[in-house]
């Protein structure tokens, strides 16, 4: 599993496969790009060398059910959001501050969409070549951040913060490939987003992991 992060930072949109390596990456996240890349190259080599039947595959963002919502600032945008907005709603607060200028758009992908691809890959292709995996489609941050607010029932208003980095302008995948493999997502942004916030509505009465082992090892 690689990521839209692997493609330049100006790489034409939608982002085919051939982009790959063509240009600087991100600056924001050029390790994390780096890593994945190589990742992927080494992939390639082991099926070159040794035949090894090999798949590497490039989602766009990924949501959904499991995420992290625990680091606010750390975590990834759609589980940060929700987590401030519901906060929000529960506190009372009337503003909940969104990182960046709201204008970069992002694509984003439910992890069951992403699992259901995976499958639907390794049943029908064994090619060295990257496949994207996304929707097609994609959102401004702003829009995002409207539909949470929405999904979530925070009342009150969203400032943006345009002393944190955007980043990437656009990271949208060509999804042409994947398609013609006969796959296409199915779960629409706006349900995906409800699904993810009825699961950590649901987490929140659930213990954690650690919970559960602290507990297991507490003296009686």
């Amino acid at each position: 599993l690689g990521s839209s992060c692997l493609y330049p930072r100006m790489a034409p949109q939608p982002m085919a496969e051939e982009a790959l390596l063509t240009g600087p990456l991100e600056p924001t996240n050029e390790w994390y790009a780096v890593a994945k890349i190589a990742g992927v190259k080494l992939c390639q080599a082991y099926r070159q060398q040794y035949g090894c039947n090999y798949v590497a595959i490039m989602p766009a963002n990924l949501y959904g059910p499991g995420d992290d919502f625990d680091d606010v600032n750390g975590a990834h945008v759609i589980p940060a959001l929700m987590r401030r907005m519901h906060d929000g709603r529960m506190d009372g607060s009337e503003v909940v501050v969104v990182w960046g200028s709201g204008t970069p758009r992002r694509e984003f992908l439910h992890v069951d969409d992403l699992a259901n691809a995976a499958v639907h890959l390794m049943e029908v292709y064994a090619g060295e070549e990257i496949v994207n995996v996304g929707t097609g489609c994609d959102v401004t941050i702003a829009e995002l951040a409207e539909t949470i607010r929405d999904v979530t029932g925070f009342p009150g208003r969203l400032q943006y913060d345009p002393t944190k980095p955007d980043g990437t302008p656009r990271k949208l995948l060509d999804v042409t490939r994947l398609a013609r493999l006969g796959w296409r997502a199915k779960i629409e942004l706006r349900a995906g987003l409800a699904d993810t916030y009825r699961w950590f509505l649901d987490s929140r009465h659930r213990p954690t992991e650690r919970e559960v082992r602290d507990s297991r090892d507490a003296p009686v």
